[in-house]
C-alpha cells in the first residue's frame, strides 16, 4: 500500500497568491498585520539571514526584474530580457562584537541545480549568466547605515570569468582582478547590461587565473 509521501498522478501545484501589501491581517486571532510579522522578522538589516536579500533586492530593482525567483531557483535574479543573475554579498562588520575586521569572500558560486520534477542534480554547475559580487564597505559600526545604498560596491563578472576560475569561492583580490573597478548602485544596470553584451561576443571563451587570495 502507498504511503503519504508516494508521488500520485496528480500533481500537487500550490495557487498563485497575490503578493501581499502589509495591511492584511491574520484571520482566526488576533495576532497583528502581516507588516506585524516582517517587522519582527527583519528588524535589522545587517543580519546574515537579511542582508544577503537586501542585496538581491537592490539588483532585482536596478535591473527592472518583475518578480521575485522562487527559492528553488539556481540564481536569484532573471532579468526581463533572460538574463539569470546571481547575486553574492559579503561585508566587513557583522551584528555581532568582533575583533578585527571580517575577511571578504564569496562563497557558493557553483550549486546543484533542483526542481521539483526531476530533484536535485548529481554534479554542482556554474548557473548564472552574469555575478554580481556586492560588498558592503562600512569599516565602522558607527558609520554602518543599511539603508544607506551609497555604502554598497558592487563588481560584475560573466559565468565564463567565474568559471574559468574553477573555484567554489573567491577572496575580494580575486573579484577585482576579475572585475576591474566596482560600480555603485547608479551604474550597475549598464555594467551588467556591458557584461552580458561582452560575453555573448566572446561566445563565453575566457581565461581566468585560478590564484584565490
Amino acid at each position: 500500500m502507498p504511503s503519504d509521501l508516494t508521488p500520485s498522478a496528480d500533481w500537487h501545484t500550490p495557487t498563485e497568491l497575490v503578493p501581499l501589501d502589509g495591511r492584511e491581517a491574520f484571520r482566526g486571532a488576533d495576532a497583528g498585520t502581516v507588516l506585524d510579522f516582517w517587522r519582527y522578522a527583519m528588524p535589522d538589516l545587517r543580519t546574515n539571514t537579511t542582508w544577503g536579500l537586501l542585496a538581491e533586492f537592490l539588483v532585482h530593482r536596478a535591473v527592472g526584474a518583475v518578480a521575485r525567483n522562487t527559492e528553488w531557483e539556481a540564481f536569484d535574479v532573471l532579468m526581463p530580457d533572460g538574463t539569470r543573475v546571481e547575486v553574492k554579498t559579503s561585508a566587513y562588520l557583522q551584528v555581532w562584537g568582533q575583533r578585527r575586521l571580517s575577511e571578504i569572500r564569496f562563497s557558493r558560486l557553483r550549486g546543484r541545480i533542483w526542481s521539483p520534477e526531476a530533484g536535485e542534480a548529481t554534479e554542482q554547475s556554474y548557473n548564472a549568466d552574469i555575478y554580481v559580487f556586492a560588498l558592503h564597505a562600512a569599516r565602522t559600526h558607527a558609520d554602518y547605515d543599511p539603508i544607506d545604498i551609497g555604502q554598497w560596491s558592487f563588481y560584475v563578472a560573466s559565468r565564463a570569468l567565474v568559471e574559468a576560475t574553477g573555484q567554489a569561492s573567491l577572496g575580494i583580490a580575486s573579484v577585482r582582478r576579475l572585475c576591474g573597478e566596482p560600480v555603485t548602485y547608479e551604474e550597475l544596470a549598464g555594467r551588467i547590461a556591458t557584461c552580458a553584451r561582452s560575453s555573448l561576443v566572446t561566445g563565453g571563451t575566457t581565461e581566468a587565473s585560478t590564484t584565490d587570495t
